[in-house]
């Protein structure tokens, strides 16, 4: 079986003592959570050099982009207050070549999984805004929640799934062609279906969390495997 090849943009990290410098990195248990649906992941590096925003020839090859969870987008690209105290490890240039990835993506119909910060990215880019910080966050929460009819897209067999959150930030005002087909009992959106020429999904959630004990979290991965494999 040929594995599709699935570009995760990489996070930047001042603390990868094993690499003796600061690192670009990605989390092991989504990278092999992409493989256990099907899917060959691949780390890009973040970049504001020439050429590293060319999404056109660096995502040749690649068959479909998962866009992760990380570190708080500037709130300055919604008209947030960038001075928050809860807001942490934003980067200029992790925000720049999120936001035209997925610009990217959604406009060429490139397979598209959003994940947690992900999720954020795409809303931004469609014209959303965010909560700078939920009055009560989801760290290390675990809850179940409720899919619409509408979630066919995410590719989960049930009408509900148990998700794994880790989040202080969630989507406020919803952006363009983004259709919400779940939600927290609190009304933090946990899962869109984008409007897009591709497949496009957004979760808040973090399936890398639990795909190795729930196989809904690998039905979700595996869609978007399928999705990229044409």
């Amino acid at each position: 079986m040929v594995r599709p090849r699935i570009a995760v943009l990489g996070r930047f990290t001042e603390s990868a003592s094993a690499l003796r410098y600061r690192g670009v990195v990605s989390s092991r248990a989504l990278l092999e959570a992409i493989w256990a649906a099907g899917g060959d992941p691949v780390t890009l590096l973040p970049g504001d050099t020439p050429g590293a925003l060319d999404w056109a020839v660096r995502l040749a090859g690649f068959d479909g982009v998962l866009l992760a969870g990380g570190g708080d987008l500037d709130p300055r690209h919604y008209g947030g207050d960038p001075h928050h105290e809860s807001v942490y490890d934003v980067d200029p240039v992790q925000d720049a070549a999120d936001l035209s990835l997925a610009a990217y993506c959604l406009e060429h119909g490139i397979p598209t999984l959003a994940v947690c910060r992900g999720l954020h990215v795409v809303n931004v880019v469609r014209g959303g805004s965010l909560v700078v910080d939920m009055p009560v966050n989801h760290r290390h929460v675990v809850q179940e929640v409720a899919l619409d009819e509408g979630s066919t897209p995410l590719g989960i067999p049930s009408n509900a799934v148990t998700i794994s959150c880790y989040h202080h930030q969630a989507i406020d005002r919803l952006g363009e062609g983004m259709r919400v087909v779940a939600r927290a009992d609190d009304g933090t959106v946990e899962a869109v279906v984008i409007d897009a020429p591709g497949w496009a999904v957004g979760v808040q959630w973090h399936p890398e969390d639990t795909w190795s004990t729930d196989p809904l979290q690998v039905d979700l991965l595996r869609r978007f495997v399928a999705a990229s494999s044409g």
